[in-house]
């Protein structure tokens, strides 16, 4: 049986982790408070903040109205 052809990934770069907002950069995630390394959004099963360098993590809690 033939094999499957898969999407090839687009590599992903440092310029992925930046927006540009007129002469200045932004970041678009947020940096870890220990190591200031990039840290990643997760939403399940609980929405976080964590870092996969040191394992640091922020929960994300609802505004109550």
């Amino acid at each position: 049986m033939p094999k499957k052809e898969r999407e090839k990934k687009e590599k992903r770069g440092v310029w992925c982790y930046y927006k540009i907002e007129g002469d200045k950069l932004a970041r678009i995630n947020r940096k870890c408070p220990r190591c200031d390394s990039f840290m990643a959004f997760h939403r399940k099963p609980q929405p976080r903040w964590y870092c996969g360098k040191c394992h640091y993590t922020e929960w994300v809690r609802e505004r109550s109205r």
